[in-house]
């Protein structure tokens, strides 16, 4: 067995008990926090298939840029008090080993690893320009969906959350 088939089934027992944490949690900040090693995860598994601006598209916009936006709407509605005090004490040691567990598969991927890929695979060009030809192009409806549900979101947010007390 190749180390490179270890680490991935490493990365992606990782990503599968991240996200059963998530849903388990009962605290919406923790399920937040999960989710965002779910996605660092998914960004390593990237790292693995040698595509290292996916990885770090990953890691700036989900993991970064969606997660921001979901732990201000977490906030802002004050979901994180929704369920009273957290019961499952196993969270946070479980949140450090597979932190851990991440960190040191995603140094080996991007720093201890010489790949020689077999010629008759074929890797796809995951370059910012092929990625952005494809997402302008091909992919546009969906993009342009995303940031619609998004705006929504917002949106949402905002009207659920202002004050219903108004002068008439």
């Amino acid at each position: 067995m190749s180390i490179e088939l270890v680490l991935f089934i490493i990365v992606g027992a990782v990503a599968l008990v991240a996200a059963v944490a998530m849903i388990v949690s009962r605290n919406a900040v923790h399920s937040a926090l999960f989710l965002v090693l779910n996605l660092g995860a998914i960004a390593v598994l990237y790292l693995l298939l040698n595509a290292p601006f996916l990885a770090m598209v990953q890691i700036s916009v989900y993991a970064g840029a969606i997660m921001v936006l979901f732990l201000f709407v977490i906030m802002l509605l004050g979901a994180e008090r929704a369920h009273g005090p957290e019961t499952m004490r196993w969270q946070q040691s479980v949140a450090i080993v597979l932190a851990l567990v991440l960190l040191l598969t995603a140094g080996y991927a991007l720093l201890g690893r010489g790949v020689s890929v077999p010629s008759a695979l074929a890797l796809p060009d995951s370059s910012p320009k092929a990625v952005g030809a494809l997402l302008f192009n091909r992919y546009l409806l969906p993009f342009e969906i995303t940031s619609v549900l998004l705006l929504v979101a917002v949106v949402g947010a905002v009207v659920l959350t202002r004050d219903e007390k108004r002068e008439t």
